[in-house]
């Protein structure tokens, strides 16, 4: 176990596969300790049920749902961001100074829960290519100094095993969103190198599932 590890309760740890870039734990942490107790309250307790998985068909299915019913209330907001570049054009000899602005420059990022300076978004089961929009919005809210670090909350590839037993591996393909698309994206480098602490929804996260193997 990774030092880093310790600093998460045990009963998460045996529900999600986790990872953490650019130090994200420790500035969670030690700089926003309030966002991190309520990302991991609300963590280990989502309930997910087997019926979640069998009726689920996307992003908008119950499971994000069951999320945002436990972060909304506590201020998790969903954020968009957008801007102008203002490009200033200096000369000297003789000196002068012309300036245009580029609008819309920044335009369309939008991140599901914000508050403060900590970024969450949730991947069920869109097509893998969202992660890319998500590591973009991710590394724009970073790079403009509105977050600090990011929290990405995905499958595992263990949840195939659920899938499988209940019969329902075909709506959970292999060019979806689950943690074998996302971390070989981050790092490639595509988060920007903004801090990001990822988990992967493992079989022990669903509370009625038994293990009949």
């Amino acid at each position: 176990m990774a030092n880093w590890e310790t600093m998460l309760p045990e009963s998460l740890r045996m529900k999600y596969e986790i990872y953490s870039f650019n130090h994200a734990i420790e500035i969670l942490t030690q700089a926003y300790n309030k966002e991190f107790a309520e990302t991991v309250d609300a963590l280990d307790n989502l309930n997910i049920m087997m019926s979640d998985l069998i009726k689920s068909g996307g992003n908008e299915s119950a499971i994000p749902k069951k999320l945002s019913e436990i972060l909304r209330p506590l201020g998790w907001q969903e954020v968009k961001i957008s801007g102008d570049l203002l490009v200033i054009l200096r000369t000297r000899n003789p000196s002068s100074e012309t300036q245009h602005t580029i609008k819309n420059y920044i335009d369309g990022h939008n991140i599901d829960y914000v508050k403060g300076k900590v970024a969450l978004d949730m991947e069920w089961n869109s097509k893998d290519q969202t992660f890319d929009r998500d590591l973009y919005a991710f590394r724009t809210f970073y790079e403009c100094g509105v977050i600090a670090c990011g929290i990405i909350i995905t499958r595992s590839e263990r949840l195939n095993q659920v899938f499988a037993q209940a019969g329902i591996l075909h709506k959970y393909g292999a060019s979806t969103t689950w943690m074998g698309k996302l971390i070989p994206r981050i790092q490639s480098g595509r988060h920007g190198g903004c801090p990001l602490l990822v988990f992967g929804i493992l079989p022990n996260a669903i509370t009625d599932w038994r293990d009949d193997e």
